[in-house]
């Protein structure tokens, strides 16, 4: 299923320079990886538009003039769609798949999260928009560990679907579940608008912006920030409005502008101490 076509004033070239990608565009699994790593490296997980209150639409345009233009983040629907779009521009096949999040007691709901499949001689699972996940894509059509950036990770297979596993110490965890039914955008706009707006959300509860560093994480939740390194954790309190601001400048190239009310990003909920918050999709 063709997904995606091109629109006025958006420019390949253009989101190239965002994630500071200058190598090859030809079509094939390498290039892939170092998209996906690039991107991995360029464009932060976050939801603090939510926290804000400025509405997520599901338009393309719309991803492109916040993430590109604007050089913000976003969350799963933003990142992996407006990267599907860069892919086929550049002449890969892509599939959008919906996919149901296990948060440690049951699967969520279909179109809980969004992740690409990329046809190439060999399949890919791409999914840049899952906040600690895999730098690179993973090889579908095998259930082999994947190790990289001090994490493991493997799909297996559960019927007709697919699972994505993570290794925690020695017990591997399921992250997500996928079936391979092609879906298209607005398939996931009811889910959208619930993670906006329910509060049975974790977006409308938490502040969160993370991206991957050469060696491990760094995230700004709600009033904490965090810094994994090598798979060594340090946290510190952010103690003002300023220094937020000056953590979100330094750290992730975002400038809020000075009317937001960055108290509402700073004020911890009843799930800030929830020990893998930084780590939620």
């Amino acid at each position: 299923m063709a997904m995606i076509y091109t629109f006025k004033g958006m420019e390949e070239d253009a989101y190239l320079e965002r994630i500071g990608y200058s190598g090859s565009s030809e079509p094939g699994v390498e290039t892939l990886r170092q998209l996906h790593r690039a991107h991995m490296l360029s464009v932060p997980f976050e939801n603090l538009d939510i926290l804000l209150g400025h509405p997520i639409e599901l338009s393309l345009p719309s991803f492109y003039e916040k993430i590109v233009r604007r050089r913000r983040g976003g969350f799963c629907y933003e990142l992996n769609a407006l990267f599907g779009w860069l892919l086929e521009q550049l002449g890969f096949k892509v599939v959008m798949l919906s996919v149901r999040v296990f948060n440690g007691a049951q699967l969520g709901p279909e179109f809980d999260h969004l992740i690409l499949l990329v046809e190439l001689e060999e399949h890919l699972v791409a999914d840049v928009g899952f906040g600690d996940s895999f730098l690179e894509p993973l090889l579908f059509d095998t259930d082999e560990e994947d190790v990289q950036h001090h994490s493991s990770y493997r799909l297996t297979a559960s019927g007709s679907d697919k699972v994505l596993q993570r290794k925690r110490e020695s017990d591997w965890e399921t992250q997500y579940v996928f079936s391979l039914t092609p879906r298209r955008l607005s398939e996931f706009s009811s889910m959208c608008h619930y993670h906006q707006t329910s509060p049975e959300s974790h977006f409308t509860q938490n502040a969160i912006c993370s991206l991957a560093t050469k060696k491990g994480r760094i995230t700004l939740s709600n009033n904490r920030l965090i810094v994994t390194t090598v798979g060594q954790r340090e946290e510190q309190e952010v103690n003002s409005e300023e220094e937020y601001r000056t953590r979100l400048k330094i750290h992730f190239d975002i400038d809020l502008g000075e009317e937001e009310r960055i108290d509402r990003l700073m004020v911890p909920s009843k799930l800030a101490n929830k020990a893998d918050l930084d780590d939620s999709k």
